[in-house]
């Protein structure tokens, strides 16, 4: 009965001994790979994970610098005079959005919101590059001369510090200016292609008046300013020609400049620009089908190559 005894209690120590070997092998297994960093990098992936996924949008915006510029407006410029309906057209980044839009208004000089809308996104805004916009707004200036339009960068967390916004100063028409075209060359604009004939437009604000024709071929004569010289446009027409006179009668326009217009003004080409550029700039109204020049009483021999 004691051998028995003796023996079981050997098998049972033996069980006891294969255990803490077990355990202690296990143990040291468990060590050596967070050491290695095996349990580590998991982990770490499934954190960065759920912060990626909870504060992606955070994490976007600190990769581009404070300073970066965040919203571009095409073709309306600062200090420009608009009237309703606006259409606004531009590119924002894709963290100025929130849920593929961010809000816009029109503000008077005193703070009061003329119009608001909502500029949407054209394209996935799920980025940090530029992202383009367009919205419509329709306004009422009143007796306002001048206004801000304001683009405001969406924030869902309504916290200050997370607001922004990019504002660009303009002025209203309240129905006293129109629009019109003058024509230059632009050798971009015809792929480089030397015809003497071929003038584009670009658009001018005036004051609206009865001699509208007037207006435009003035604008003519201060020539592209030096935004529209970036892009290629130029004048033939030279620096000191004056305006004298203009007057329509059946559908014929005849217009009176100084000697400047063909003084010292020699080439084929030159001339035909010259008066395409005039011709254009005044056939873009409905009351004239044809050109006359003249400078005092000459008309014939004017702008001769």
């Amino acid at each position: 009965m004691k051998f028995f005894n003796f023996k079981k209690t050997i098998f049972f120590f033996a069980i006891l001994v294969v255990a803490a070997v077990f355990f202690f092998v296990y143990f040291l297994k468990s060590v050596d790979v967070l050491e290695n960093g095996e349990n580590a990098d998991e982990t770490k992936t499934e954190t960065s994970i759920e912060e990626s996924k909870e504060n992606g949008k955070k994490i976007i915006e600190k990769n581009i610098p404070e300073n970066a510029v965040m919203v571009v407006v095409k073709k309306l410029k600062a200090n420009q005079i608009i009237e309703s309906p606006l259409k606004i057209e531009g590119e924002a980044r894709g963290n100025w959005y929130f849920e593929g839009d961010f809000p816009v208004k029109l503000v008077n000089k005193n703070g009061d919101v003329l119009a608001q809308g909502i500029a949407r996104a054209l394209s996935d805004w799920m980025t940090t590059d530029f992202v383009p916009f367009e919205l419509v707004l329709n306004f009422n200036p009143g007796e306002a001369g001048e206004g801000t339009i304001i683009f405001e960068k969406d924030n869902p967390s309504g916290l200050p510090e997370n607001d922004d916004a990019y504002e660009l100063p303009v002025f209203f028409t309240n129905g006293t200016h129109t629009t019109v075209k003058v024509y230059f060359s632009n050798p971009i604009l015809g792929k480089d292609s030397i015809d003497c004939f071929d003038v584009y437009p670009v658009e001018r604000t005036v004051e609206k008046t009865p001699r509208i024709g007037q207006a435009a071929l003035e604008e003519l004569l201060k020539g592209p300013t030096d935004e529209e010289k970036e892009k290629g446009y130029s004048t033939s027409i030279q620096e000191g020609t004056e305006l004298r006179g203009l007057s329509i009668q059946h559908q014929v326009a005849f217009v009176d400049f100084n000697e400047i217009l063909d003084k010292g003004v020699s080439g084929s080409c030159r001339v035909i620009a010259i008066r395409s550029q005039i011709e254009a700039t005044l056939k873009q109204f409905q009351t004239v089908k044809e050109v006359q020049i003249y400078i005092g009483e000459r008309s014939e021999d004017v702008l001769q190559p």
